[in-house]
């Protein structure tokens, strides 16, 4: 199990960014070579990035590189330049359908064999909604044996719908951009990949965050990406099992056990009736402890 609660938007060119964001507890650092880039510097970022994946201690954090899109003068370059030294994972953005994911994988399969790395060793992150056609092929693009997580964005989706925003005024998303919300969920649990949810632009609302927190992980999401180092702990907290949820998560395993060995799958626990659904869920909560206990 990959952990990924807080996966952190590090800009690619911006050494005093990545020195503090290697502080903090985020799972993952997406080192950006995409929308905090101009074009003018796509270049010198590249080389930026790619001599931080050479040079720099990430320790626990996975390293992630968030690539320009497919069809942009800049995607191959960005891949080529990067793995001669790759990161764990490739977040890849405006992805339109299932064959464009087969083209980067066999680009990064090609490169891996250029330069000596194990075949499969560097997944992708998806991001999943940011384009209609993205949002209507959502279901496929988890298929992919590379890809690892699948997120989803509201702000490129606005823009290329043409919507005037994407929340209500009580700050619940817009149907169209809950229901982006809902597909990207339902289509990485279909292929049994990470939910990541998107980003909470408003950094200066910690209370909002950890409301949509709360939310996202109740609905099924794992992770959730961030964008100020103020939003880690909040994002963090809010998809850590509690030590109650780890300890009675341990007790109906130990129960369902027992059970198991009366023939039973189905039996009362806590004045509920539980079965194999719940074994699932108990299951994951321990494992998730276990890696996170092993992380320190």
């Amino acid at each position: 199990m990959t952990i990924r609660r807080a996966a952190h938007f590090v800009p690619g060119a911006n050494e005093k960014m990545l020195e503090k964001s290697l502080g903090t507890q985020a799972d993952a650092l997406i080192l950006d070579l995409e929308d905090a880039v101009t074009p003018d510097n796509k270049d010198s970022a590249r080389v930026t990035v790619a001599r931080w994946l050479e040079n720099v201690d990430f320790g626990r954090q996975e390293r992630v590189v968030r690539v320009n899109p497919l069809g942009s003068p800049w995607f191959q370059r960005d891949i080529e330049e990067t793995m001669i030294h790759p990161p764990d994972s490739y977040l890849i953005p405006k992805v339109n359908n299932a064959n464009e994911i087969a083209q980067i994988d066999e680009l990064i399969r090609e490169n891996e064999g250029l330069y000596g790395h194990p075949v499969g060793s560097t997944k992708l992150l998806i991001l999943g909604t940011e384009t209609p056609q993205g949002f209507l092929n959502i279901g496929d693009l988890a298929a992919n044996p590379r890809v690892d997580a699948l997120t989803w964005g509201a702000e490129d989706l606005s823009a290329a719908i043409g919507s005037r925003g994407n929340r209500n005024a009580d700050g619940s998303y817009l149907p169209i951009f809950e229901h982006a919300r809902v597909m990207c969920l339902l289509a990485a649990t279909a292929w049994e990949k990470q939910p990541l949810d998107t980003v909470f632009v408003d950094f200066n609302d910690p209370v909002g965050l950890r409301s949509e927190c709360a939310q996202s992980a109740a609905m099924g999401y794992t992770g959730k990406i961030t964008i100020h180092p103020n939003q880690i702990d909040i994002v963090n907290d809010s998809f850590t099992p509690s030590e109650q949820e780890v300890g009675e998560a341990r007790e109906l395993l130990e129960l369902f056990a027992e059970k198991e060995a009366e023939g039973l799958m189905a039996f009362s626990f806590k004045g509920q009736m539980v079965d194999v659904p719940h074994l699932t869920r108990a299951q994951k909560i321990v494992e998730m402890a276990e890696v996170l206990a092993e992380l320190g």
